[in-house]
């Protein structure tokens, strides 16, 4: 469970992205941020989750929200998700797991009684001045794009 909180300031991050780029939480200032956690490129929770927020997206942008989905996968695979479903935001790489680290989000997992280190899907909406405005965790992908569009209405004033 991740302990960061709404009114925390957001944990800076810079890292490299889909298509060659880098994104940095400095560089989003001024804008919302919706800053998505998933555990792996092109599995079935993660794609319904992109999809979802693919399919949201003109709301999103109407709401001056920026949408970053983060997980340990290469860039080289976050292009290959992007291109396969038409993902229209940002895919960041955090292979060295400092900002899951930094956000709380790697954690001991367990399936069929093995523990191991993971990404837990949780999404941080952080607002303009870099504060956490929302967070939620144990995300379930069904539905959620639209539970975070209706918080960043919220938050935007829309």
């Amino acid at each position: 469970m991740t302990h960061l909180k709404s009114g925390d300031t957001a944990p800076a991050f810079d890292l490299p992205t889909d298509g060659g780029r880098s994104i940095s939480l400095k560089a989003l200032a001024g804008n919302n941020v919706v800053l998505y956690f998933y555990p792996k490129d092109d599995t079935p929770g993660c794609t319904v989750e992109a999809k979802e927020f693919r399919d949201h997206m003109q709301e999103f942008e109407k709401n001056n929200a920026i949408i970053v989905g983060v997980s340990k996968d290469s860039v080289k695979s976050h292009d290959k998700f992007k291109e396969k479903f038409c993902l229209p935001f940002i895919l960041a790489s955090d292979e060295e797991i400092k900002t899951c680290t930094d956000y709380g989000v790697w954690v001991e997992k367990s399936m069929y009684g093995k523990k191991y280190m993971g990404i837990d899907r949780v999404t941080f909406l952080i607002d303009g001045k870099g504060k956490i405005a929302h967070v939620w965790e144990k995300v379930k992908p069904d539905g959620h794009a639209a539970a975070v569009l209706e918080k960043v209405k919220e938050i935007s004033g829309k």
